[in-house]
């Protein structure tokens, strides 16, 4: 008798549709859709994949309760062995629906579950303690990479084989502290790390610590009256048609627009956003970047100037590395222009 595995995947990996339908609610369908497919081939005839669930991001992250009452039911129904989530790989809301719908499956029903992210999407955090999650890459290029650990994981939670170490076989560390029997005391091996240490040999300490980017705040601006100041936003605030192309998530590139003569941005500009909902904003674009207020500011000399260029880029899934390289080319540019201070949004 084969193992049954219910698998979940959004609109698009689902097939609906992409941003236009991340509002669509959850379906059951009785067959394998997108990754599904892929991943059944890879069980070996000892699993199945017996349906798919389907959910627009947008859905599930706005009426969490409303979808997970419809997905535990059909869970239930179905029941399987093993519920298997994504890859949502930098997908923020991709991520945070596998993190939800991975919480609720294990807490409520005690069903294990097995997804994939990449190491920066916020989903990891909120279900890493629960699931079991396997490191991809940042974009659906890494499926082929993906799958066949995603699969290789849930095989061998089905057999009902303990798993070894994270790093054995495959999963992100679940922050758990496990007691095993070794050779050598704690004291031993502590010496043993610290002589290689002195050696320069190479040790792997089991005891790893979060590392935290640490930014020194900059020095308070003397006389705002005097000062220039900057508008900077990740919200995705472009000119009317978006001419440099600037991705609507995951962005490569930061675009830098004149803004001299603008008492406003109404009118002549819109956001690309894909992380929310842009009617609002694209209404009133100075919602999101406020220049109508800095040149309020302006003419009440409450600043000595607003910088006659505007910067802008999205930050839905856009990598740490990304936003650590846009934040230095932006700021050496401002820096350089003499920019005394920035506004800068988000959304």
């Amino acid at each position: 008798m084969k193992y049954k595995v219910l698998y979940y995947v959004n609109q698009f990996f689902g097939q609906v549709g992409g941003e236009e339908k991340a509002g669509v609610k959850p379906e059951f369908v009785r067959k394998m859709v997108g990754p599904a497919m892929g991943f059944n081939g890879l069980l070996e005839d000892k699993a199945e994949v017996v349906g798919t669930l389907i959910c627009g991001d947008n859905y599930f992250n706005e009426n969490k309760q409303e979808a997970l009452d419809y997905i535990l039911g059909v869970i239930k129904e179905e029941a399987p062995d093993i519920v298997v989530a994504g890859p949502a790989f930098n997908a923020g809301r991709y991520g945070m629906a596998c993190a939800g719908l991975a919480n609720a499956v294990i807490d409520e029903l005690g069903i294990p579950v097995v997804s994939g992210m990449y190491m920066e999407n916020p989903g990891l955090e909120e279900c890493r303690a629960k699931a079991y999650v396997v490191e991809t890459g940042d974009s659906a290029g890494g499926m082929r990479e993906a799958l066949p650990k995603m699969a290789a994981l849930t095989l061998k939670l089905l057999s009902g084989q303990e798993l070894g170490k994270p790093e054995e076989d495959g999963y992100l560390a679940q922050g758990r502290r496990l007691t095993i029997f070794v050779e050598k005391r704690g004291s031993q091996r502590a010496v043993d790390m610290l002589l290689a240490r002195f050696r320069g040999e190479e040790f792997k300490t089991e005891l790893p610590m979060p590392v935290f980017d640490k930014v020194a705040p900059a020095p308070a601006i003397k006389d705002l009256s005097k000062a220039t100041i900057a508008l900077v936003t990740s919200g995705g605030m472009v000119p009317l048609g978006n001419p440099d192309r600037i991705q609507s998530a995951s962005a490569q590139k930061w675009g830098r627009y004149d803004i001299d003569k603008n008492v406003a941005l109404m009118g002549d500009y819109c956001t690309i956003h894909g992380g929310f909902d842009p009617v609002y904003a694209n209404e009133i674009p100075d919602r999101v970047a406020p220049l109508d207020i800095l040149r309020d500011y302006e003419k009440e000399g409450k600043i000595g100037g607003v910088y006659k260029y505007f910067y802008t880029t999205t930050g839905t899934g856009t990598s740490v590395a990304n936003a650590v390289k846009f934040g230095q080319e932006i700021g050496k540019e401002l820096k350089d222009a003499g920019v005394d201070g920035v506004i800068l949004t988000s959304t």
